[in-house]
């Protein structure tokens, strides 16, 4: 019988994060490793240890660990993936350069567009051609091929992404060299984007299997290492890894499809939010994560972050829709809204204060790391204006040189005209604004309020920053969950088994044969059962949603549709109607509707995941720690505050703000005029009248 203990492993830029969960009880322990950029691995492994001792389990009690990891990202980003080729359709070698033939800064005459993860010289092209019915229009020539797949083997490739027109209708063609080559190539990885992106549009679909491509090396050798040195540490328990859609999944399909694995660690950022929420008993959430490195939002609605179907990695520029490389996965729907802890302060061209994207990662850090860091950075304003305690960061386990901070801000003080506490302020104040207008406008693209919301914090900078975010957006309830600065791994640990599936239908749905979409959906749900089944996931208890893609005729782009259980053309077209002026708030008059693809989901709870949270809790009399003056822009300088030990508050407490709550993995500010209490979850809810 497996032991029931879960380690949770979530590797960030900066901070590793690992938690020991106990799903019988609920209790857990959270320690926080610096991560070791030159092998993520030896930081998770010796934050294993430490979070193993600091529990007193064994490793031998551990039954399952699951992970989440920056890596694949990073290899995209910096361009450090394996030596990839690419097989193409004749005509077509050059999809990934030309794109979508679109500038996403119009008037930029220096723009620098994504470069091809595949130069030209590595891709080829293969004498074949099917039709957009999947029909043959021209056979394979399979020693053709071939000879195109030796050419790129003698010039040093080590992975081979096959994506072939059409194949979405009919992957005959792929499937027939992916065999000759793994027979003739035993050593290459293959890619094939009819297994990894079966769906419409050229040039999202090769841009997604070359980034597989790209990235399979690394995560097989990664996977094994990880697995291999988890064992050696005497854990028994199957590594599990997190998707970018919120769900989890076995060692082997993340291998197969890393690519799944891109936004793996924001999306259990936005998952705990989630599952945070609805233990506070709040149904519409904006889960806010901030790290060290980067913050994300997510919106929440009905107690399930919203998922999409594609997103943009490695852009050129952050914040720029267009400028990185799309990727057609399924994700939970991500808004990157600005940078983390470790983002460095500087003085522009135009002599004004700007705020990352440059990080100092965690080697060498922000200067009050002590590791070499000079340049002033958010974490070296918080501490500066009073958020931060510089005697309890991480609980007292990190010591900081306070002094290193100054120097930072006395030379961007000098560099900006103004003195260090206004260069302080400032830091902080324009990563929040930074925050709250890219959050502003992705809320109101999606047709929401964010006044309906209540903003809830995990990760160790978010609740420093919570406070101060929601008061720009007009948010009156900001909740800080317990456990809040490892709460990506906490809501990894809580995520269930989860498949989603794709399947080309580009049908009118005047006279469309409904019967051969149902035949669709039971073989995508075989497929994605056969995954779960492999997960030892609790399939009795599974659910299964099908979806569809779905346009009016002529339109450019597809919207996606929850499909009725029962499938007949008006229940369809009341779905994709209701689901249309959702989002444009009307429909155009007799215009015909049709599919585009068919989407399946399907998710199970995973054995050892549910029940509570119970971190470890102080004696009520030890609550109030003292006060220190920290700085709040409502009244413009810094007060006397109360600073309070969250897990020595008993449940319905109410404090009048401003307040400081102190854990060991971070802070939570409470401006003034506002209240805040002690949920029975161990949440703090801080509300403005």
């Amino acid at each position: 019988m497996s032991t029931p203990l879960s380690l949770g492993i979530d590797i960030g830029g900066t901070f590793t994060d690992l938690v020991v969960h106990d799903p019988r009880d609920g209790r857990a322990v959270i320690w926080k490793e610096s991560t070791t950029p030159d092998d993520p691995a030896r930081g998770a492994l010796e934050g294993t240890r430490r979070v193993l001792e600091k529990a007193g389990v064994g490793p031998e009690q551990i039954g399952r660990v699951v992970h989440a990891t920056t890596l694949f990202t990073n290899a995209l980003i910096e361009r450090k993936g394996a030596r990839t080729g690419l097989l193409t359709t004749a005509g077509f070698a050059d999809v990934l350069e030309i794109a979508r033939e679109r500038k996403y800064e119009l008037y930029d005459l220096f723009i620098e567009m994504p470069k091809p993860i595949v130069p030209r010289p590595w891709r080829r092209e293969a004498m074949e051609r099917v039709g957009p019915d999947g029909g043959v229009v021209n056979a394979l020539d399979v020693e053709a091929a071939l000879g195109e797949v030796a050419a790129l083997v003698e010039q040093g490739i080590e992975s081979l992404a096959v994506c072939f027109l059409h194949a979405y209708a009919n992957p005959a063609h792929e499937r027939a060299i992916a065999a000759a080559v793994a027979e003739r190539f035993q050593h290459l990885s293959i890619s094939l984007s009819s297994d990894i992106a079966p769906e419409i549009r050229e040039y999202s679909r090769a841009s997604t299997t070359v980034a597989n491509a790209y990235v399979r090396p690394l995560a097989e050798a990664y996977l094994d290492r990880l697995e291999q040195a988890l064992r050696g540490e005497g854990i028994p328990g199957g590594l599990f890894l997190m998707l970018s859609n919120g769900g989890l999944t076995h060692v082997a399909e993340a291998r197969r499809a890393p690519v799944q694995l891109l936004e793996s660690g924001p999306a259990a950022g936005a998952l705990a939010g989630a599952w945070f929420g609805r233990n506070a008993g709040l149904d519409r959430v904006l889960a806010f994560d901030m790290g060290g490195t980067t913050a994300k939002l997510a919106l929440v609605d009905d107690g399930q972050p919203l998922v999409a179907y594609g997103f943009e990695a490695a852009r050129e520029k952050r914040f720029l829709r267009g400028s990185g490389l799309p990727i057609q996965i399924a994700t939970v729907e991500l808004i990157e809204i600005g940078a983390g802890g470790g983002s460095i302060a500087h003085k522009s061209d135009l002599g004004t204060l700007n705020v990352g994207p440059e990080s100092s990662g965690a080697q060498p850090g922000p200067a009050c790391y002590g590791r070499g860091g000079s340049d002033a950075t958010v974490t070296d304003a918080d501490l500066s204006l009073g958020y931060l305690n510089a005697g309890f960061f991480l609980g007292g386990a990190m010591a900081i040189d306070d002094a290193a901070t100054a120097a930072a801000f006395d030379r961007l003080a000098v560099a900006l005209g103004v003195d260090q506490s206004r260069a302080a302020f400032g830091v902080h104040d324009v990563v929040n604004e930074n925050m709250a207008g890219a959050a502003r406008v992705a809320i109101a693209e999606r047709g929401r309020v964010p006044a309906e919301y209540a903003l809830l914090a995990t990760g160790g900078a978010g609740p420093v920053h919570a406070w101060h975010v929601a008061r720009k957006l007009g948010v009156t309830r900001v909740v800080c969950p317990p456990g809040a600065g490892a709460g990506s791994t906490i809501g990894m640990l809580m995520a269930p088994a989860r498949v989603d599936r794709v399947a080309s239908f580009n049908v009118a749905l005047a006279g469309a044969d409904l019967s051969t979409a149902d035949d669709l959906f039971t073989s995508l749900e075989k497929e994605a059962l056969d995954v779960l089944h492999l997960t030892g996931a609790s399939l009795g208890e599974r659910t299964v949603q099908r979806l569809a893609d779905m346009r009016y005729i002529g339109q450019g782009s597809e919207i996606t549709v929850a499909l009725p259980d029962r499938l007949d053309a008006a229940g369809v077209k009341a779905a994709f109607e209701a689901a249309y002026k959702a989002l444009f708030a009307r429909t155009p008059p007799g215009a015909a509707i049709q599919f585009v693809a068919l989407r399946l989901s399907a998710s199970a709870p995973m054995p050892g995941s549910g029940g509570g949270l119970a971190l470890p809790r102080h004696a009520s009399a030890a609550a109030r720690k003292g006060t220190r003056p920290v700085f709040f822009p409502d009244v413009g300088k810094a007060l006397p505050t109360e600073v309070w030990d969250r897990y020595a508050l008993e449940p319905g407490v109410s404090i009048a703000g401003p307040a400081v709550f102190e854990e060991n993995e971070s802070t939570f500010i409470v401006g003034p005029g506002a209240t805040a209490r002690l949920l029975p979850d161990g949440s703090i809810l801080a509300e403005v009248a």
